[in-house]
């Protein structure tokens, strides 16, 4: 059983998704910082100086002067600006994502090979696309 387990952890798709899994969670926190350290601070400059995490409701009816002091309190509280911030960054993976399938996808294709052969119409037989005349049946063809 050991034996089993060995093999079957270390095939080369599941290293693969392994190593998979390990760069994805260190790309999702260079998003974040993106997202949260550059996108974020000149859209809330633009916005009127507002700092997105700190957007939220209040759903307690009693008044805190911040988002921290509301959770201090243990007030219920919405976090709409949080939620913009993980869109925001699920937009900028999804994209990034796109764009990595893209290319990987354009590479895969393969490229069309022109036929190094055709038929001939007489007799049947493969001879070479340039060919005039088939060496088979002697046939005199159409030239390409």
């Amino acid at each position: 059983m050991l034996k089993e387990f060995k093999e079957f952890a270390l095939k080369g798709n599941m290293l693969d998704l392994a190593i998979g899994i390990i760069i994805g969670a260190a790309f999702g926190t260079v998003v974040k910082s993106l997202v949260e350290d550059v996108i974020m601070p000149p859209i809330g400059l633009l916005l009127g100086n507002v700092n997105f995490s700190d957007l939220y409701v209040n759903l307690s009816g009693q008044q805190y002067p911040s988002l921290a002091a509301a959770t201090a309190a243990g007030a219920p509280v919405m976090r709409y600006g949080n939620f913009l911030n993980q869109i925001i960054s699920f937009v900028v993976v999804a994209f990034a994502v796109f764009m990595i399938v893209k290319v990987i996808n354009r590479m895969r294709r393969e490229k069309v090979e022109e036929p190094t052969e055709k038929c001939c119409p007489f007799c049947c037989s493969d001879i070479p696309v340039a060919a005039t005349r088939c060496p088979q049946c002697t046939s005199e063809l159409e030239a390409h």
